[in-house]
């Protein structure tokens, strides 16, 4: 019904930045029915974890590691959700999911999830 690409990962130093995309497409009513958009990641033997949630409104919300350093917007005419990840440290390590959902919130298993980007932050 729905897909979601993600791209925009890679090496970076200490202290540098990323921006990641995440293209939706597909079904025209399952496309234009999402309403959250968001960004997990998951590091090496680590519990996959939401990092930040966009609405279709606006409305934003950010696991407590990532405020004041990653952004994330939204570009709703080309179904693309997008996350600015500035002052990277090399705990923002991992492989960083794009999930997507009909309903308002993002839960541990959004309706539907991208393959993922690695995003590698070396000292």
């Amino acid at each position: 019904q729905v897909q979601l690409v993600e791209s925009g990962g890679g090496l970076v130093q200490v202290g540098g930045s990323l921006i990641l995309s995440c293209a939706a497409s597909g079904n025209f009513f399952s496309v234009n029915g999402i309403n959250a958009m968001g960004w997990y990641r998951q590091a090496p033997g680590e519990q996959r974890e939401l990092v930040a949630v966009i609405t279709h409104g606006g409305s934003t919300d950010y696991t407590e590691s990532v405020k004041g350093r990653f952004t994330i917007s939204r570009a709703n005419a080309k179904n693309t959700v997008y996350l600015q990840m500035n002052s990277l440290k090399p705990e923002d390590t991992a492989v960083y999911y794009c999930g997507a959902d009909w309903g308002s919130t993002l839960t541990d298993n959004p309706r539907f999830w991208g393959l993922g980007t690695q995003v590698t932050v070396s000292s």
